[in-house]
């Protein structure tokens, strides 16, 4: 079931994803990059969480199947994230589509090298395919989002509609699917390392805190990408693990960081409103 319910979900949430997106700004927004900028976001979304992931093992004496599973985690980024919300708290939607785009193109090219990386740490020679991951993004990723803009440009109203249910829908598919893997894999759980949560948890607050690297002017920019990169994708890290890092048992540990994820997202998207509103409120006492 799982092979099916996923790619439905994630299927959904790129739909709106491609629905709240316009060529033409896509690629402003590219065009507005330095060379700089896209070096410190390359190596914030996909050597630095990787890399915390490795430490944070070896902290922690994870085994083996956790090990991967949190390695997974920090290699796999561009996970569909509830934009519309975010965009009714002042972050940047079409920045963070457009975020997803680049990570999903980079997937082929970083991945590849960064799991290979990795293995010869452990003294194992690991390749994942480029084509296995341009397959996967192509049909999973970039081919409902395709859909979604040009859905979005043949009947903009009618999309306007659909963009919240299709958000929810995604969402809550996704919430279930995490309950039900929970509750099925209730006695593998009991095995987990007592530190994988705290593991998981230092995890997304690195993943979080690695987009500062990259100095954005606009604040709404740098907090946007911060979200997008701490909301790693379970689902790719899951295909992975099982296909061709043949370690099943890693599933619980990436359980565990989709569940810290939302509450992370939450406290990060509190703080930076009380922040703004706070920053607005002494630009107000501060005018004549």
């Amino acid at each position: 079931m799982m092979a099916y319910v996923l790619p439905g979900a994630i299927f959904l949430l790129m739909l709106s994803v491609g629905m709240s997106l316009r060529f033409t700004e896509l690629i402003a927004r590219w065009r507005r990059l330095t060379w700089t900028k896209w070096f410190a976001l390359t190596m914030a979304t996909f050597v630095i969480p990787p890399a915390l992931a490795l430490v944070l093992a070896n902290l922690f004496h994870l085994s083996l199947p956790e090990i991967v599973g949190l390695f997974m985690l920090g290699a796999a980024p561009g996970a569909p994230l509830l934009s519309r919300n975010l965009a009714q708290r002042g972050f940047d939607v079409h920045l963070a589509a457009s975020y997803q785009i680049w990570a999903a193109l980079m997937v082929p090219i970083m991945l590849p090298l960064v799991i290979a990386a990795a293995g010869l740490l452990y003294d194992r020679h690991i390749w994942i395919p480029p084509s296995f991951l341009l397959r996967q993004i192509v049909m999973k990723q970039l081919l409902p989002v395709i859909i979604g803009m040009l859905i979005a440009r043949a009947a903009p109203n009618r999309s306007e509609r659909m963009l919240p249910v299709l958000n929810v829908l995604g969402n809550v598919i996704l919430t279930l699917l995490i309950i039900f893997v929970l509750i099925k894999m209730g006695p593998q759980l009991k095995n987990l390392t007592p530190f994988v949560p705290v593991a998981a948890l230092l995890l997304a607050l690195g993943s979080l805190g690695a987009i500062f690297l990259f100095r954005a002017a606009d604040e709404a920019a740098k907090d946007t990408f911060a979200l997008c990169n701490v909301n790693r994708h379970v689902g790719l890290a899951m295909l992975i693990s099982g296909q061709y890092l043949h370690a099943r048992e890693a599933v619980p540990t990436l359980a565990c960081y989709a569940l810290m994820v939302p509450a992370v997202i939450i406290v990060y998207v509190k703080r930076v409103g009380l922040s703004r509103k706070s920053a607005a409120a002494s630009a107000g006492n501060a005018q004549p």
